[in-house]
C-alpha cells in the first residue's frame, strides 16, 4: 500500500516488527547516535532496525516542543529498505526495474489539504530558524556542528526549470544559515548552482525532511541528469506524492512533509564547511562550501525530524547505496550498453559503495568484458576506483569469492588497465590541493581488472555435487551442527575437462583406479 507520508511508513515499520521506540530521555548532541551506531558494530545485518526517540533533549536541556527523531528508518537493513519500497526483500530489484520505467508525476493539493503546512515562519521573523528542531550530531566528539543528514533538497534548473532532488548535508550554522555541501562538481545541485552563477542569480531551493521513504530513495540514486526524482518518487512509492506550492519561489513541495525549510543558496560566496565523518571511514576535512540562506520554514505540529546514519560502513547510507547503485549499474550495462552477458552487478558496503564494482557476466563473448568494465567506469566520473569483471560462478557480492577470482583469473600484466581523468570522491588518498587532484593534473584514477576466465580451465577442486549430496544426509543423521552453505559447496567441470578425465575419476570411486594407472604406464616417455 503507497505512504502518504513519515508516519504512515513508521506504523509499518512497527508492524513488521523492524522499529524500536525510545521514550527515556535522550540527548541529540551526545547519546542518540551513538546508541543506534552500536548495531552497525555489534548485530548481524538483519537484526537491525529503525530506531524511533520520542523524548529528545540537548546539553541545554531543550524540549524542542514535541519534536521527535527517527533515525535508520531507510537502510539500517535490507528489510529496513524493503519496507520503505513497500515490498519484501526479494522484491526490491524488480520494483526498483519497474519505477525506472514507470514514473507517476506529483499530484497538487491545496494548502488547506497539506500538513505541511500547519505552521509557516519567515525571514526576518524566524525566531530559532533551523536550530528550533532536533538536528544531530553525527560524530560526537568531531563534528563541529548538527548536521541536517536526511534532508532531501529540491532545486530547480535556472535554465528549462526541471526539478531536481539530491541528498547532501546541511551544517547547522545559524537560526537563518545552513552549509550545503556539493562533494563533487558533478552532483546535480552543483551543475544548476554553477548555471545559477552563471548567469548572474542565487539558486533558489528546499530542504524536505521527512515524508514517503521513497522521496529520500529517489533522491539518492543516480539517475542521469534531468530525471525528474519525484516521477521515481511516485513509481517506487507506488502512487503521486502530493506536492503544494513553496512560500517564497515557485517549487512544489511534498505536502505531508515533516519539515521544508525554503531558502537560497548564495552563488556570489562560498564558506568554510565541515570537518564531517564520511563514508569513506574517515572525517572530512573542513574546506570552502555553499551557504544557504533560510527565507522561511513550515512543518507539521510535532514534527518528526528524520536523520541517516552514514559515516564509517557499514552504515545505513551504505545500505541504500548498495542496493540503489546494483540495480542502477545492470540496468545501465545490460540495458543502455547493449551488454546481454552482464548479470549482476555488486558494489560493497566496506568500500562506501562508491570505490569498488564488480560485474558478473555468463559467458561473455570475447571484448565483453573490457567492454563491461569500460561502460561502468564511465558511468559516474566521480563514482568507481577498482572494477572487476568475474564469471557466472562468482558471487560478485562476496569478498571471499572475489579475492578468489582476483587471484586465478587473471594476470597483472595481461588484464589489468588504469584509466586516468576520474573525479575523487570524499578520497583522503588525494594529497589536498584547492583543486583536489594529483599534482601531475589528471585527477583521480581508476582500476580495471578482467577476472573473467578466457582460456582453458580444470574443474572447482570440491568434491562432485552428488556425493556432497549425499555428505549433506549423513550430516544430518549425524546430528551434527546446521550449517550455512557458501558457494561453491561443491565442485564443478570447466572449460578443461574432457570424457577421459570424468571417465578416469569415474574409475576412482568406483575402486577401479588400477585400470588408469595400467593406461598411463601405457603412456611413458624416455627421459633420454
Amino acid at each position: 500500500m503507497p505512504y502518504r507520508d513519515l508516519r504512515d511508513y513508521i506504523e509499518e515499520l512497527d508492524h513488521r516488527d523492524l522499529l524500536q521506540t525510545v521514550d527515556a530521555p535522550m540527548d541529540k548532541d551526545t547519546e542518540l547516535v551513538p546508541l543506534v551506531r552500536l548495531q552497525f558494530r555489534g548485530l548481524p545485518e538483519p537484526q537491525r532496525k529503525a530506531f524511533w526517540f520520542r523524548n529528545v533533549t540537548d546539553p541545554r536541556g531543550t524540549d524542542f516542543e514535541g519534536s521527535s527523531v527517527i533515525l535508520g528508518a531507510l537502510g539500517s537493513s535490507r528489510a529496513v529498505y524493503a519496507a520503505a519500497c513497500g515490498v519484501e526483500e526479494d522484491a526490491i530489484a524488480p520494483h526498483w526495474a519497474k519505477a525506472h520505467g514507470s514514473h507517476q508525476p506529483p499530484t497538487v493539493v491545496a494548502a488547506e489539504d497539506a500538513p505541511v503546512k500547519a505552521n509557516v515562519i519567515r525571514a526576518p521573523d524566524l525566531g530559532d530558524g533551523a536550530g528550533k528542531f532536533p538536528h544531530l550530531i553525527s560524530t560526537p566528539g568531531f563534528d563541529p556542528a548538527p548536521y541536517i543528514t536526511a534532508g532531501a533538497w529540491v532545486t530547480r534548473d535556472p535554465e528549462n526549470g526541471d526539478y531536481n532532488l539530491g541528498i547532501y548535508r546541511g551544517m547547522i550554522k545559524a537560526p537563518d544559515r545552513i552549509g550545503c555541501a556539493t562533494d563533487v562538481p558533478t552532483q546535480h545541485l552543483a551543475i544548476q548552482w554553477d548555471k545559477a552563477r552563471r548567469m548572474g542569480k542565487h539558486l533558489e531551493a528546499a530542504i524536505i525532511i521527512g515524508g514517503p521513504p521513497s522521496l529520500l530513495l529517489a533522491a539518492a540514486s543516480k539517475v542521469p541528469y534531468g530525471v525528474d526524482e519525484y516521477g521515481l518518487a511516485g513509481a517506487l512509492n507506488g502512487a503521486p506524492i502530493h506536492v503544494v506550492p513553496a512560500e517564497t519561489f515557485d517549487c512544489m513541495v511534498p505536502a505531508r512533509a515533516e519539515i521544508v525549510i525554503e531558502g537560497i543558496i548564495r552563488t556570489d560566496i562560498l564558506e568554510p564547511e565541515a570537518p564531517f565523518g564520511e563514508a569513506s571511514g574517515y572525517l572530512g576535512p573542513r574546506k570552502m562550501e555553499k551557504v544557504f540562506e533560510v527565507k522561511a520554514i513550515t512543518h507539521r505540529d510535532q514534527p518528526i525530524c528524520q536523520g541517516i546514519i552514514s559515516e564509517y560502513p557499514p552504515s545505513e547510507s551504505s545500505v541504500i547505496r548498495k542496493i540503489a547503485f546494483d540495480a542502477i549499474y545492470l540496468n545501465h550495462l545490460k540495458g543502455a550498453c547493449n551488454i546481454p552477458s552482464v548479470t549482476k552487478v555488486a558494489c560493497h558496503e566496506m568500500a562506501s559503495c562508491n570505490m569498488m564494482f564488480v560485474i558478473q557476466l555468463d559467458k561473455p563473448a570475447i571484448g565483453q568484458p573490457w567492454q563491461a568494465l569500460r561502460a561502468a567506469a564511465a558511468f559516474d566520473a566521480s563514482l568507481g576506483k577498482i572494477f572487476v569483471a568475474v564469471d557466472s560462478d562468482v558471487d560478485p557480492d562476496s569478498m571471499d569469492q572475489v579475492l578468489w577470482a582476483l587471484s586465478y583469473s587473471m594476470q597483472p600484466h595481461r588484464d589489468a588497465e588504469i584509466i586516468r581523468g576520474k573525479v575523487p570522491r570524499l578520497d583522503p588518498s588525494i594529497p589536498p590541493s584547492p583543486d583536489e587532484v594529483y599534482p601531475d593534473g589528471q585527477g583521480a584514477s581508476a582500476l580495471l581488472i578482467n577476472a573473467c576466465r578466457e582460456h582453458p580451465y580444470m574443474p572447482v577442486s570440491l568434491p562432485r555435487q552428488d556425493f556432497m549430496e549425499a555428505a549433506l544426509k549423513r550430516w544430518d543423521e549425524l546430528g551434527l551442527p546446521k550449517l550455512v552453505l557458501q558457494a561453491p559447496w561443491h565442485g564443478y567441470p570447466l572449460t578443461q575437462w574432457t570424457a577421459e578425465n570424468a571417465e578416469e575419476a569415474e574409475l576412482a570411486v568406483t575402486g577401479r583406479y588400477y585400470e588408469t594407472g595400467e593406461k598411463l604406464a601405457g603412456r611413458r616417455e624416455d627421459t633420454e
